[in-house]
């Protein structure tokens, strides 16, 4: 059966994560606790789902003895927390704080953490990010270093190309990428990866000293193998596709605020 496109839409996954978690919640008793309730039930659901996380902690069902203090465990923890937020003491707690924003990235980004591409998506992603592959061992550029991304691209448009001094060596031969990214840092060393091995200067691109432009004269290695790199392609377009989610499972919740920030 083929569903609908926007089935596959992320703030739809975003939308029904989010009603999933509000009735795990409920069946569990977390969040949907009432503070002023003095009822504390622990039902057979309840019991199961202890001894649930009890088997999966310790690989092993819970004897009668160990449920029934995973059930005192369960309750203390359930009397605190019910007096803990009628004394407030999650307002203002920057970790309470902090593991709500987490939950609700997890509810947005959760459908694609178990996400399997298929193929033509892979290879799609492959083509679109292949620079990020490969498979170089060695690289020869020169650089120029500049201390504005301004001063960097008017040399580029002018073709008046002298940097500013820096100690940092003005070209380097058959350098590794290990090399090259510990004296110019992750940033660059990606960045240098896509310049094409033209001679031919290119940039602005940014390193945790300034700007650079560069131009690589020489690129040896092997190409990029998308069977032998499926895995790690499938990893990235995972990590991809979750921070894409979040992103834009917070931007429609964000334009639903009015913020003033005083300068």
């Amino acid at each position: 059966m083929t569903l609908p496109g926007w089935t596959r839409e992320p703030l739809v996954h975003f939308l029904v994560g989010g009603a999933l978690l509000f009735v795990l919640f409920a069946w569990t008793g977390g969040n949907a606790v009432d503070p002023s309730s003095r009822l504390i039930a622990v039902d057979r659901a309840q019991q199961a789902q202890l001894a649930l996380q009890f088997e999966r902690t310790m690989s092993r069902p819970p004897t009668d003895a160990e449920i029934d203090a995973a059930i005192a465990q369960f309750v203390r923890d359930e009397v605190l927390y019910r007096e803990a937020l009628r004394l407030g003491l999650d307002r203002g707690d920057a970790v309470v704080r902090r593991r709500l924003v987490a939950k609700m990235d997890m509810t947005a980004s959760a459908a694609a953490e178990t996400a399997v591409p298929e193929e033509p998506t892979l290879r799609a992603y492959f083509k679109e990010n292949r620079a990020r592959y490969s498979g170089a061992t060695s690289v020869s550029f020169d650089q120029l270093y500049f201390k504005s991304e301004a001063a960097a691209r008017r040399a580029l448009a002018t073709g008046v190309v002298a940097g500013d001094p820096i100690s940092l060596p003005a070209r380097m031969e058959a350098a590794a990428p290990g090399e090259i990214e510990a004296r110019f840092g992750e940033t660059f060393t990606r960045a240098l990866a896509g310049i094409a091995a033209n001679g031919e200067w290119a940039g602005p691109i940014r390193s945790g000293f300034g700007w650079h432009i560069a131009r690589v004269s020489a690129r040896e290695g092997v190409e990029p193998d998308f069977e032998t790199l499926a895995p790690r392609i499938a990893n990235d377009w995972r990590s991809a596709q979750i921070a894409e989610r979040k992103r834009r499972a917070y931007q429609v919740l964000r334009e639903g605020y009015r913020v003033e920030i005083d300068r």
